[in-house]
Formats: structure tokens, C-alpha cells, sequence
């Protein structure tokens, strides 16, 4: 392998380590935005659904994407066996952990929607199923040489293949699921549930904010030109536009600087510039980001007056913040970058509709399979495997302890556990 391929594979190779350590951002993310009696349930799922999502991409996962097959799905590359092709300036193997990292991602948006009042056994089968039914599926059609990638379709790092793919699955679930005990009153007046750890929550964003390199600057997976930097430039400003758009709308809104749009300000920022990182000028990002912060206010609202109860905000963070952003390239794309990365320029740059139109119909039918896929799998899951919701006493009581036995913190609980060792 060249110099340029051992380089270029270092730098990916970072890049993955980076966006699997944005595991641990998400724990500590829907740990502290839900009750402490659940918090040692959301890291052991969150570990257990990874090491799933891990399995089921080297057997299936990465075939289905990147094997030779049809414009709805890859073929081949099951059951993936590494191996280096000397001549590459990639080593195949990093790509595959590299992507094996965004499956990873992509299903814990999901799992979001579950969060307070689904059965472990549900997050196992629908670890499986999302991972080898539906997220593969849409990163086919959009990154491995599917029939949205022959249409030019622009989507850099995945607003559309991971955050919108797993907030579609999220909402399939909210709705089966229903609202946790105590969200909503008879009158249909919204009860705050609040999270159990604001400074869980904030470590939680600074985490994925870094992350975000290793997840928008490593999709260039090449050292080449540097051009990693611009991705990483337009990447930060999103987020810090987003954060200070989020204060600035909830201030006005509401009076108060509310921590959590704050923080869901930034990520909706990282979220939207993830699509458009690498075909927008600098100030289009901050724009970009700026807007999502707005956005993401809004839409929290929205889903909570509809009884839609989405405890992490996936769907406004993840799933609208990741529709403004895909649709965004064919407002912003500059000639020279979209010449670079594939498509056509925006509307504002001379391109008129046409990417644009491109856009709209990724996100619409990447949105719309990832949805009803989703949806099918849980209800079966929910009517004909046990169901996927604890019982009334097991949700009030806390998933720790009913789902394993033991509470994250059973000094607060009073040492409760149902798993203490014999002594003699």
C-alpha cells in the first residue's frame, strides 16, 4: 500500500474511533434527559444493541450496502472477511469499521423513541431487524451505488442514512409505544418529565460535538488536499449557530434560556450541516445551523401538543433537523464543491430546481421506507412476540430493576437489588 493509502487509512481509522466513542455521548445524552431509576438500563441496552448492530453489519449490514447487487440492495460482501488490496489507497477493513460505526449510530437514534417504558427483549428484535431490513437499505440506495446515488442525490455524511433513518424508526415506536405513565394530563395538558442530570446532558453534546469530526471530516476518508479541514470548519459553525440560534428563540419564546433547547440547538445544528458539510460555503453552514436551532424549538413543541412523547427530541433533532439539512445542499451547493462531490449546484447558485428536487425526493423516500419498515416490524414485535411495553408497575417502579435486577444508583434507591450475592 502507498504512503497516501497508509495515511489516508490512519486518519478513517481515527475518524471510526471517534464516531463509535459518540456511543457514550448518547448514553449520557438519554440518561440524563430521563429519570435516574432507568439510567443503568439506557447504558446496558445502549452497549448490548451496539455489539447487535456490530454482528448483524459484518454478516449482512455491509453487503446489503457496498456488495454488487441491484439499485435496491447489494448482493454480496456478506459475512466480510478483511483482507488488504495493496493497490488501494484505502484499507478496506477501516472503511467497513468506519461504516460499521454509522450503523452503530443510527440504530441508538432510534432506540430513543423507546426510551422509559419499552422491554429489553423489543430492543434486541428491532436491533436485528433495523439493522439488516432497513438502515442498510437506505444506505444503499443513497451511498452504495443505489437508485437515489444515480439521481445525485447529495448526502455527505448521512442527515438522511443515519439521522433521519433512525428517527422515522423512532416515531414508529412512540406511536406504538404510547406516552410514559404521567406525560399528558385528561385534559390533554403536557406534564414536563424532567431529565435526572443537565450536566450528563451538556457532557453528553460536547462529546457528540467532537465526535461530529470523526463523523463529517472523516467521510472524506482521505488526507488528500486536507480537504477534511473545510468539512471540520463548516461542521463547528453549524453547531455554534444552532446552539445560539436555540438560546436566542427560546429566550424570546419563553422568557427563560432553556437548558435543553441550548443543548438540542447544537446537535440540531450537527445534524443538518451533516448532509450539506461538504458542498456549502462557510456562511451557508452558519445559516444552516442557525436555522436548525430555530427549527428545533418549534418542532419540540409541535410533537409534545401531539401527544407524540419522544423523551431525547429524536424526531425534532435528528429527523427534522436532518430533513432542513438534506434539502439544504440544493438551496447552498456551490458549483466548484458540488462538481467535486458529486450532484448539481443549489438554487441560489444558479442550479434551479433540479438538486433540490433530488433532495426532496431522498428524504421523502428514505423517510417514508425507514417509517413504514419500522413500523410493521414493532408492531409484530408488539402484538405477537410478548409485547414491547413494560407493565404499569414495572414502568413506575424503573426499568433498572425490573429489566435487570439492580438500580444505576442503589444508594439513592436504598440499595435495592434483586440479584444481591449469597453470603454464608
Amino acid at each position: 500500500m502507498s504512503e497516501l493509502g497508509l495515511m489516508n487509512s490512519v486518519w478513517t481509522m481515527l475518524a471510526a474511533v471517534l464516531v463509535i466513542l459518540m456511543i457514550g455521548g448518547f448514553i449520557l445524552l438519554e440518561a440524563g434527559s430521563t429519570r435516574m431509576k432507568n439510567a443503568g438500563h439506557i447504558a446496558a441496552k445502549t452497549i448490548l444493541t451496539f455489539g447487535i448492530a456490530s454482528l448483524t453489519f459484518w454478516a449482512v449490514g455491509y453487503g446489503m450496502i457496498f456488495g454488487e447487487g441491484n439499485a435496491f440492495v447489494g448482493l454480496s460482501k456478506f459475512f466480510y472477511s478483511g483482507g488488504i488490496d495493496p493497490s488501494s489507497d484505502l484499507a478496506e477493513s477501516v472503511f467497513f469499521v468506519f461504516q460499521l460505526a454509522f450503523a452503530g449510530i443510527a440504530i441508538t437514534i432510534a432506540f430513543g423513541g423507546f426510551a422509559e417504558r419499552a422491554k429489553l427483549a423489543s430492543y434486541v428484535w428491532f436491533a436485528i431487524l433495523f439493522s439488516v431490513f432497513i438502515y442498510p437499505v437506505v444506505a444503499h440506495w443513497i451511498w452504495g451505488g443505489g437508485w437515489l446515488s444515480g439521481h445525485g442525490k447529495q448526502d455527505f455524511a448521512g442527515s438522511t442514512v443515519v439521522h433521519l433513518t433512525g428517527a422515522m424508526a423512532a416515531l414508529a415506536a412512540t406511536m406504538i409505544l404510547k406516552p410514559r405513565i404521567g406525560k399528558y394530563n385528561q385534559d390533554g395538558s403536557v406534564n414536563e418529565i424532567e431529565g435526572h442530570n443537565q450536566v450528563y446532558t451538556s457532557l453528553a453534546v460536547l462529546l457528540l460535538w467532537v465526535g461530529w469530526f470523526g463523523f463529517n471530516a472523516g467521510s472524506t476518508v482521505s488526507v488528500d488536499g486536507a480537504f477534511f479541514g473545510y468539512v471540520a470548519l463548516n461542521t463547528n459553525l453549524a453547531a455554534a449557530a444552532g446552539a445560539v440560534a436555540a438560546m436566542f428563540v427560546t429566550v424570546v419564546v419563553t422568557g427563560k434560556a432553556r437548558v435543553s433547547t441550548i443543548l438540542n440547538g447544537a446537535l440540531a445544528g450537527l445534524v443538518a450541516i451533516t448532509a450539506s458539510c461538504a458542498f456549502v460555503a462557510p456562511w451557508a453552514a452558519v445559516l444552516i445551523g442557525g436555522v436548525a436551532g430555530v427549527i428545533v424549538h418549534y418542532s419540540m413543541e409541535f410533537f409534545e401538543k401531539r401527544k407524540i412523547d419522544d423523551p431525547i427530541y429524536a424526531l425534532s433533532v435528528h429527523g427534522i433537523a436532518g430533513i432542513w439539512g438534506t434539502l439544504s445542499t440544493g438551496f447552498f451547493a456551490t458549483p466548484e464543491l458540488a462538481a467535486m462531490n458529486g450532484g448539481l449546484p443549489g438554487l441560489f447558485y444558479g442550479g434551479g430546481f433540479t438538486q433540490l428536487g433530488v433532495q426532496l425526493l431522498g428524504v421523502t423516500a428514505s423517510g417514508a421506507y425507514a417509517f413504514v419498515v419500522s413500523y410493521i416490524f414493532l408492531y409484530v414485535i408488539h402484538k405477537g412476540l410478548g409485547g414491547m411495553r413494560v407493565s404499569k408497575g414495572e414502568e413506575l417502579q424503573g426499568l433498572d430493576l425490573s429489566e435487570h435486577g439492580s438500580y444505576g444508583y442503589p444508594e439513592v434507591f436504598g440499595g435495592q437489588s434483586q440479584n444481591r450475592r449469597k453470603t454464608s
